[in-house]
């Protein structure tokens, strides 16, 4: 099939520019499970006299870390081969879902650690197989722009998810954020159903610029996986970044969460976490857009290096008080750190692998590294809460935020072509 430099091909179609938008607007919730709610719900709900603490919480959050990174690049890998990506987006909210409000009726740690494995599971497909769907829809040079947009709704429906939480939950309880992500799960799947999988062009989604024919033919001859990401020594660097990114970032909202369950009261706690949610979001949104429109201008290294600068500057800033809306406050600069890297973790990735057809395994690949990096977050956190109290943790996870700058600054090129 012949292609347009943009990495479309001739026929004429329709991108739904909307239906994307709307998709990911509900998935926003779906896609990452119960995130700190769980460990909310563990300590204040099931509490000590069931064997839960910080550390306890922090290894079943690493378990079902492990298992969902031991999934991403499988989940890449079926993403590039898949000829139809809105179904397999549908089948994993479900799973995700099914898994998730299946908890307040299960007991014990094993059966807890389960279903949350299962969750993180079906939850590795998402970021995969959304990039895939949009690359495959809008072509290479559009892909960061639209990459920015589609997490700009991403942040929206976090934030409206998490403002509806955070309302609900001082009349119902924690227990609420179960049945609100029922509720929009179905909504994703309603989208979904509405995208053409006919309108997405499976070769470019997975990062080729031409249709391999029957036969493999040498024009469109594609690296195998491994080789691809073993010799790709930027893709390898980047991996230890997103790596060290994650392991600086993904326990700082669930150790907040934990502090504002035993400082204010686990009603007043999931209320609470639900405002650091809707004020890092809120940020997010207006983030996403800037870098997406603006990559191609800028480059992607420095507008990352202004993400881990945020990043420690924020784990710094969570010892200075334990005042709730202090917390609430310094975790909107998650807004900034967090928002440039989804809006880039695609766009680099996409970038590096250009023209080897294994743009969604190379995706997983990373993401595996990433997944590594937040799972330890729960453990390394937790133990140290536990140990040295909270303002080591914190403190410990701003160090490596800041180890991750001089990493990206010395070691990582630029990956945007002058």
């Amino acid at each position: 099939m012949a292609t347009h430099p943009d990495g479309r091909d001739g026929a004429d179609r329709r991108v739904p520019t909307r239906t994307l938008d709307v998709l990911n607007f509900f998935l926003a919730d779906v896609r990452d499970g119960l995130g700190p709610y769980l460990a909310i719900y563990l300590i204040a709900v099931r509490g000590p006299a069931h064997g839960w603490n910080e550390a306890t919480v922090g290894v079943v959050l690493t378990i079902a870390g492990i298992v969902g990174l031991l999934s991403q690049t499988p989940a890449g890998v079926l993403i590039d081969r898949a000829r139809n990506k809105p179904r397999i987006i549908m089948i994993a909210a479900l799973l995700v879902t099914l898994s998730s409000v299946s908890l307040p009726v299960v007991s014990g740690y094993t059966m807890v650690a389960i279903t949350q494995s299962v969750a993180a599971a079906a939850g590795a497909v998402f970021a995969p197989a959304i990039s895939a769907v949009t690359l495959g829809l809008v072509g290479p040079k559009l892909f960061a722009r639209r990459v920015g947009r589609n997490e700009a709704f991403n942040h929206a429906g976090n934030a409206v998810s998490a403002g509806l939480a955070g309302v609900l939950a001082w009349s119902f309880g924690p227990v609420v954020v179960f049945w609100l992500m029922a509720a929009l799960t179905v909504a994703s799947i309603a989208v979904a159903m509405r995208i053409r999988n006919g309108d997405i062009d499976n070769a470019v989604a997975r990062g080729l610029d031409c249709e391999p024919d029957g036969d493999g033919g040498e024009d469109c001859a594609q690296p195998g996986a491994w080789r691809c990401l073993i010799e790709n020594r930027p893709l390898m660097i980047f991996a230890g970044i997103a790596f060290t990114f994650h392991l600086a970032n993904a326990a700082m909202l669930t150790s907040v969460g934990q502090l504002l369950a035993k400082t204010v009261g686990k009603d007043q706690a999931t209320s609470l976490t639900a405002a650091c949610i809707v004020a890092a979001q809120l940020v997010m949104v207006p983030v996403a857009i800037v870098v997406g429109r603006n990559t191609e201008r800028w480059g992607t290294k420095p507008i990352f290096l202004v993400a881990f600068g945020f990043l420690a500057v924020r784990g710094a800033l969570y010892t200075v008080s334990n005042d709730p809306w202090w917390l609430v406050g310094v975790q909107a600069l998650d807004g900034i750190g967090a928002g440039i890297f989804g809006a880039l973790f695609p766009v680099v990735i996409a970038d590096l692998t250009r023209g080897s057809g294994r743009f969604n395994v190379s995706q997983g690949a990373v993401a595996t590294a990433q997944g590594l990096g937040a799972a330890l977050s729960a453990t390394l956190a937790g133990s140290i809460i536990v140990w040295a109290g909270y303002s080591a943790g914190f403190l410990t996870l701003a160090v490596i935020a800041a180890t991750g700058f001089v990493l990206y600054l010395v070691a990582m090129p630029e990956t945007k072509r002058r």
